[in-house]
């Protein structure tokens, strides 16, 4: 599920400074969202929000994803630029995004991310499941 961050919604960062994502309130409860603007768990505790993010975690980050292009066919990706104010990321040929000025396409996303944006896994399509 994709959620924006709502004006009362607090960061949640861990010990090293870098944010983890947002905790909102939900009623009674709480809500949490990871920096993609995905709701990670809903109608929890304080407490529980806070540590289903940091079990979220960033490391996904650093893992291929993969986006449908216009014809439907997928194209795996690495996220370059992530923020509320959008998403960037660019093709990944087999891990030559990570060279410097490796003249990768670029592609720029809204945030929340869309739904196709999802983890590339083992087989080489996009997987089904959420980050």
């Amino acid at each position: 599920m994709t959620a924006a961050i709502p004006s009362d919604g607090v960061e949640h960062r861990r010990d090293d400074g870098e944010r983890l994502g947002w905790i909102h309130p939900d009623g009674e409860l709480y809500t949490a969202v990871d920096v993609l603007g995905r709701e990670i768990v809903a109608h929890v505790e304080w407490l529980d929000a806070e540590a289903a993010l940091d079990a979220h975690g960033l490391a996904w980050l650093a893992e291929p994803g993969g986006i449908a292009l216009d014809d439907g066919s997928p194209q795996r990706v690495r996220i370059s630029q992530l923020s509320p104010a959008g998403i960037t990321v660019v093709d990944d040929d087999w891990g030559a995004a990570a060279a410097v000025g490796s003249g990768m396409l670029e592609r720029s996303l809204p945030w929340p991310a869309p739904a196709g944006l999802q983890p590339w896994s083992s087989t080489g399509t996009q997987s089904s499941t959420g980050a």
